[in-house]
Formats: C-alpha cells, structure tokens, sequence
C-alpha cells in the first residue's frame, strides 16, 4: 500500500496535544505562522508521498562497494536531490547561514514523514541535520562559513565518527589520533565502523566529524577532541579517507554503514582541546531525538500497511458485537481490531512525546529568558523518552503489523517485514536504549533533584482532573492509575543512592514514565477533540484511542513500577559461570 502522510494527525497534533501554535509568539519564531507551517507541511508531504515512497521497497536491495565507492540503489540520487533543492536541509538551521531559521518542531514533524517515506534514506539528511547544529555552535566562523552553506544547500552531507571496535557505548576508550600539523590542521589517525551515510554518491562532498585523541590527552572522555574531515579538501584534492567496506545489516540496506580508515587525513579541529564530546553531543542530542522519530515514522508507516491489507484480506467468519457493520474482511475480527487499535495507540503516544520533546527545545531557545532553564531541563528529560520509547514502539508496531499480515508478513513481498528489520537498528544506535534508560535515572532524573519528573507527574496529575471534569472518566481512570505507579517509582528512584539499584529498573521506569506522560497528552487531545465536535469521525476517533490507551495499555504502569523498584539482587543472582554453564 502506498504511504499517505498523515497530514490531518500531523497538524492536531501540533495545534491541541503540544500547543505549537506558541511559537509563533515568540520573537525567535515568529515566523513559524500557521499560514508557513501549513504550506511546509503540505509541501513535505507531496515529496514524502511522490517521491520518498516509492523508494522503501526497492532500496531494499542495498548499496554496493564498487572500486572503493559505495553505490548507493536506483532513484536514491535523485530522492536525495529533490530533498536538498526544496531546501529542507535548512529547515532549522539559522538563517545566517542560509537556513529558514524555524522551529525543530516543524523539522520534528518532516523528519517524521520522510521516515516513514524511506526510512533508510531519511537517514542522510537528519545526519546533516546533527552535523549543522554541531558546527553552528562549535566550529571557528572560518569553518562555519566554508561548511555550514554547503551542509543547508545538500550539495555536501554530515556524518558522525564516534564508534571503533573497542569503543562503543564506552567512547572513551577510542584510539584514532589527532596530531597537530602546520598551518592549523592536524592528521588523523584510525579507524571508525558504523558510520551511517559514510560513503555514497548521492552528494558532492561528505563532512565527517570525526573523534580522536590529541598527543599527551588525557585518558578516558576527558581526552577526546572533535575534527572536522572532509571527503574532498577546500582545494578539491581527494583527503586520505578510505571506505574500507559496507556492513551486510538484517534492514536498512538503502543506508551505507561503513567502515572509513583515516590514513593521514587533514582535519580541523571543532570547539577546544579535549572537549570534544561536548560538542559531539550537540549533535547527538539532535540525532537521538530524530531517531525517536525514525520509530515515530516507521510505526506510522507500518500501520498503514496493517490496515490496508486487514481491510482488503477476507479470512474466515468473525465473531464480531452484535449490530457492527462488518466489512467482510480480517478487520471484523475481535483479535485483530485489538492489533491494529494498539498499533495505533502507540503511534499517536510516541508521536505526541517526540512534538513535545521538540517544542521544549525550541522554548528553551525562544521562551521569555527567566523560562528558558526549565525548558531545557524539560527537553533533557523527555529526550530519552522520544529516543528509547519511540523507537521501542516502532519495533513493536512493526511486529504487530507482520502478525496482522499473518504468513504474509513472513514474506518478504509484501514489505511488512521490512518495517521490522528496518527499525530494528533504532533501538542501538544513537546511544542504546539501555544508555538512554541509564541517562535518565542517572543524570536527568538528578540534575535539579527530581523537580523536572515531579513537574510532568504534576502536570498529568492536573489533566486527570481536567478530563473528569470533561467527563471522560474512563480516560481519567486509566491515567490515574498509571500516575500512581509513576509517583511511587519516582519516589523510590531519588531515595536510591546506590546507582546500581536505579540502573536495574531503569528501563522499566523509562517505558513507565513514557505511558504517564504520553497518556496524559493523550487525554489532552481527547479533551480538544470533545469540545470542537464530537460528531466529526476524525474527533471521534482521537477519543476512542486514548480510550484504549487508558484501558489497556495504560494498567501495564503497576508491573513496570514493581519492575523498575525491585533492584539488582534477581538479576545478579546468578553467576557469570552458572549463565554459561
């Protein structure tokens, strides 16, 4: 089936979940009107669906190495092009450097359709994307000016060199070198592996940001510089970069993930000294809020996918409710009206926690300056929510639409699988969820002694009494019971100063704390949705779905808080040996 962007979603979403409509309030995004935000929508739309769509099934079939050149699958060029001259690589980038300067809320929102489109080449401009914001806040203006341009314009893209061998999640122990040279550069030194979007023929240049280690650094992260190394030189000679190979994936063929060897390349180095994985995260912060989106995208796309074959597959006589008007098809089934409800359930909770990751960010940026901290702290907090939840419901959305298709969906013509083995990867990089569990409890649930997680359990607190008072009481019920679990399981998590007892709840608490906070939102809409007109089926039915949220999603809050409060003796209860024996 074709992927229609979910433009009506999409724009209620923004308008009565997350309240982006504030943007345009303020000086920095004044801009962002809905007159603009209603033509950009439109306008990524057209592309996702005409252009991007067409492109998921057939690039499939993967990149090939060819003479030491990554090829990358046919129309992919020609894909990437049409991205780069609707100017949607500057989409959020600042005005100064040729960007339109708008908010990363509207970005959210394209990145979203361009997943679903293609995920796997949505992937090379949401690098750029990370690429543009790292340098636009710590490259020299000598390199921002020579960059940042050709990054907006899509006639150069970005990458991220973090990962070696023995240097994965632990990106401390990395190895390459940076040894400073005449007139300002330096050579580097090492090896990289799984550097999305590392090699392809779809741009001119490629700007890698690259981490190495300066002579006599320090040891461990506080060692780490960041460089910028081009493909191509300013004098267009061709650096010393060599592709060394393509991982063979289980999804994402149509992405390159490559092995680069830095044999002596010339590179300039980003920010300070031994400071560079502050400035890496600056471009992983983008990245790992857009990876959420990459399951946000997929999930959406999968439905899709669902719906329109249960609607189409005629499979056996259902037990429907008395008075349902049956369609003939598997969509009259109890069992699979349940599939595509919760599909659909969780892809309106992940879609509505990425916006308000995003708008947080960019009111941190725009808000009236005494606002700005709380904001930022807001966005820190809800950023490993949209990362690891998001991504968590893209894979189950997936799977779930693989189940809907039955023996179908184990086929690989029908693309149902696909969704799946594309997604896959979400959940690993950009930081494990594991890590962005750990950051949570470990960092952003400390940083201002809880007062972020105890303003989002306030903040669903006071829409369970709004939506009792709009009588949606099964919304209420539901949303009350997981903010329980949520209040006693944050409670638990500040009282715990050993860490180790945090980290061992803490992917329960993160998926705990998403269902609250995406639940709440829920019912946020669900209230909007009453009052503009409960007559309008497209109303209706962003009711019904937080209705099921809170019926039979929600209720899963009281296991994940005894999960994420029963600490580390069960799960250290065996030995190393005992496991392997």
């Amino acid at each position: 089936m074709p992927y229609r962007p979910p433009l009506s979603d999409i724009r209620f979403c923004l308008d009565h979940v997350v309240g982006a409509g504030r943007l345009a309030e303020t000086d920095r995004f004044a801009e962002a009107t809905p007159d603009t935000t209603e033509a950009i929508l439109t306008e990524v739309a057209k592309l996702a669906e005409e252009t991007l769509a067409p492109l998921q099934q057939p690039g499939d079939a993967g990149c090939r190495l060819v003479d030491g050149k990554v090829v990358t699958p046919d129309g992919y060029k020609a894909g990437y092009t049409a991205i780069a001259e609707g100017g949607w690589l500057g989409l959020a980038a600042e005005e100064a450097h040729g960007g339109m300067g708008l908010p990363l809320t509207l970005q959210t929102a394209m990145n979203e359709m361009f997943s679903s489109a293609c995920l796997s080449l949505s992937l090379c401009p949401l690098m750029s994307q990370g690429s543009i914001e790292a340098l636009s806040a710590h490259a020299s203006p000598e390199l921002q000016e020579r960059y940042i341009p050709k990054l907006i314009a899509g006639e150069w893209t970005g990458t991220m060199n973090l990962t070696e061998g023995q240097a994965g999640s632990d990106v401390g122990a990395l190895k390459t070198k940076a040894t400073p040279q005449d007139g300002g550069t330096y050579r580097i030194e090492g090896q990289k592996i799984y550097i999305s979007w590392g090699d392809h023929d779809v741009a001119e240049n490629i700007v890698h940001l690259v981490l190495a280690r300066l002579p006599d650094a320090p040891d461990g992260s506080r060692g780490i510089s960041l460089f910028l190394v081009p493909k191509f030189l300013p004098d267009g000679s061709e650096n010393a970069v060599k592709t060394v190979s393509i991982e063979h994936k289980m999804g994402l063929h149509g992405s390159p993930t490559c092995v680069l060897a830095y044999e002596g390349s010339t590179g300039w180095l980003v920010g300070e000294e031994n400071k560079g994985l502050a400035c890496m995260f600056t471009m992983m912060n983008n990245a790992r809020l857009g990876v959420g989106v990459e399951g946000l995208g997929t999930a959406e796309a999968a439905m899709q996918h669902a719906i329109a074959y249960a609607l189409d597959r005629v499979q056996g006589k259902a037990l429907a409710p008395e008075g349902y008007a049956g369609t003939g098809s598997i969509m009259d089934h109890p069992d699979v009206r349940r599939m595509l409800m919760e599909m659909k359930a969780y892809t309106e909770v992940t879609r509505a926690i990425c916006y308000d990751c995003a708008l947080s960010l960019d009111m941190a940026k725009a808000a009236p300056e005494g606002e700005r901290e709380e904001w930022e702290r807001r966005g820190a907090f809800l950023t490993p929510l949209a990362k690891a939840f998001g991504t968590k419901a893209g894979m189950h959305v997936a799977e779930i639409g693989v189940q809907v298709h039955g023996g179908m969906g184990f086929i690989e013509e029908t693309g149902a699988a696909q969704f799946y083995r594309d997604v896959r990867v979400t959940a690993i990089y950009e930081g494990t969820n594991g890590v962005q569990a750990a950051d949570l409890v470990g960092r952003k649930l400390s940083m201002d002694g809880g007062m972020t997680a105890r303003a989002v359990l306030d903040a669903a607190s006071d829409e369970i009494a709004a939506a009792q008072d709009a009588g949606l009481n099964g919304i209420a019920a539901g949303l009350a019971m997981a903010h329980e679990a949520a209040a006693k399981a944050t409670v638990w998590m500040l009282e715990q100063n050993d860490m180790s007892e945090r980290l061992a709840g803490s992917s329960p608490y993160l998926t705990l704390m998403s269902h609250l906070h995406g639940g709440a939102l829920l019912s946020k809409g669900a209230r909007a949705a009453k009052s503009a007109d409960v007559d309008n089926p497209f109303n209706t039915a962003r009711i019904a779905v937080a209705e099921f949220h809170a019926g039979q999603i929600a209720p899963v809050a009281e296991s994940l808080a005894h999960t994420a409060t029963a600490g580390s003796a069960q799960l250290y209860a065996l030995t190393p040996e005992q496991f392997a024996s």
